[in-house]
């Protein structure tokens, strides 16, 4: 059986090097290490730093009662109110916020100067597109579906700035800017994308399309392995969500000569490695 690794499998450069921080932080022992929030959405690397003493924040409410502490800020940042919180509370911050995303809320403060509405394409319930939302003001709207796009509620003429959640699917991204820009408004389009996340999901889609099975690994509330799976999921109908080897139990038969693997970039290395040495065994 022949298996296909992605080659852009894995960590990205802002989950390394949030999570690298998160450990560091832990050879001190002169205050507790918390973190806004599980700095990356993988089960097992934050079950692995909970057993070594770093407690989750996970709501502005807890962070208000937390003192004479480091809080580490994951890599999808957060908005303007919780570094206030953190300042006025004497917080340690160690800001391990993606420079990608730290990108977006410059824009979003800049562009709310310049008198433009901030529209965010992405999800608005996930935490990176929070914190976006925490940098623009009460105007600031998300949508995510076309259907969304057409309840906006845009005076004619308004000026607007689009930015996108840095692991939106870029197709989805081009196709709602599409839509927002036949509407007649003053636009101004920045594709915020990372593109890491770009070059994950064309990897994906080739591999998918190449092979009999397909592995897609990471945690069930990364948005950027949920998005990985449904692009390799129109490619390979025999396409796998797992967090883990365990969770693997491919149903397609003996008819599997191909299998690609690929995974979000919350998915830690060793991981992909077992995955990979054992998956002739599942097949």
């Amino acid at each position: 059986m022949e298996v296909i690794v992605a080659k852009t499998a894995g960590f990205c450069f802002g989950v390394k090097r949030a999570v690298d921080q998160v450990y560091e932080q832990l050879k001190r022992d002169d205050k507790p290490i918390c973190t806004y929030g599980p700095i990356i959405h993988n089960e097992e690397v934050v079950r692995d730093l909970e057993e070594k003493g770093v407690r989750v924040i996970r709501s502005e409410e807890e962070l208000e009662m937390i003192r004479d502490a480091v809080v580490v800020i994951r890599s999808h940042g957060v908005g303007r109110r919780i570094y206030e919180i953190m300042e006025k509370n004497g917080i340690e911050i160690v800001d391990a916020t993606c420079p990608y995303v730290k990108k977006i809320h410059r824009i979003a403060e800049e562009q709310n100067r310049a008198g433009r509405r901030l529209i965010i394409i992405g999800n608005e319930s996930h935490p990176e597109v929070e914190g976006i939302k925490g940098w623009g003001n009460d105007n600031t709207l998300v949508v995510e579906t076309p259907e969304q796009v057409e309840r906006l509620p845009l005076s004619e003429g308004e000026k607007l700035c689009i930015v996108s959640q840095t692991t939106f699917n870029y197709n989805k991204f081009q196709d709602l800017v599409e839509k927002i820009s036949e509407t007649r408004y003053d636009i101004l389009v920045l594709n915020t994308i990372c593109n890491a996340t770009q070059e994950r999901q064309v990897e994906a889609k080739r591999i998918a399309s190449e092979v009999d099975a397909m592995i897609v690994i990471g945690g069930k509330s990364s948005s950027n392995t949920q998005k990985l799976y449904d692009i390799c999921r129109r490619e390979c109908k025999n396409t796998y969500y797992i967090q883990t080897l365990g969770d693997l139990d491919p149903d397609c038969g003996n008819s599997v000569r191909s299998v690609g693997i690929t995974a979000g970039a919350s998915t830690p290395n060793y991981i992909i490695e077992e995955v990979h040495t054992n998956v002739r065994v599942k097949f």
